[in-house]
């Protein structure tokens, strides 16, 4: 089965509900209600996404989001915001071990949380882009876009777990 990928303007997307879009061809050709996946959910970002149909089956495969029309490129950034929904830690404010776990308290762009995680590596992984990814103990993940620009005390906290 070959692959269909879109891109540019070849196509049209319009959003159908919080996480369903429809996809319009330059030929008029319209397929409804998708849902926007990311083929590579920790490291893709904006690159691969899959459009599947209410049966799962892919329909399309976007290369780039950025290769979109403007306002096409920001409805999927959207849904997959809306999908994906991992918040963003803007300062690490303290983290306390005890008993074999971690108690993180951090600023999210939704304000104050507090998790707790295992001491295992696994769930602080570093990745290649400045980006850290967290998971909770009940499973929830975090991300912290970019540690560097982290301010002083947060550097130093996290510091001690990457």
């Amino acid at each position: 089965m070959a692959r269909n990928y879109v891109g540019g303007d070849t196509v049209r997307f319009t959003r159908k509900d919080l996480t369903l879009v429809d996809m319009e061809y330059y030929d008029g050709t319209i397929v409804t209600d998708l849902e926007p996946r990311r083929l590579f959910p920790v490291s893709g970002g904006d690159r691969y996404i899959t459009l599947l149909d209410k049966k799962g089956k892919e329909q399309a495969i976007i290369r780039d989001v950025n290769s979109l029309l403007p306002e096409s490129a920001e409805i999927i950034r959207a849904v997959l915001r809306e999908y994906y929904m991992i918040p963003e830690i803007t300062a690490v404010l303290d983290i306390n071990e005890k008993y074999g776990s971690n108690t993180w308290t951090v600023m999210t762009e939704r304000g104050e949380r507090t998790f707790q995680i295992q001491n295992r590596h696994s769930d602080v992984k570093q990745l290649y882009d400045g980006r850290i990814l967290i998971r909770d103990t009940n499973d929830n993940r975090y991300e912290i876009p970019d540690w560097t620009k982290l301010d002083k005390h947060s550097r130093h906290v996290l510091n001690s777990q990457i």
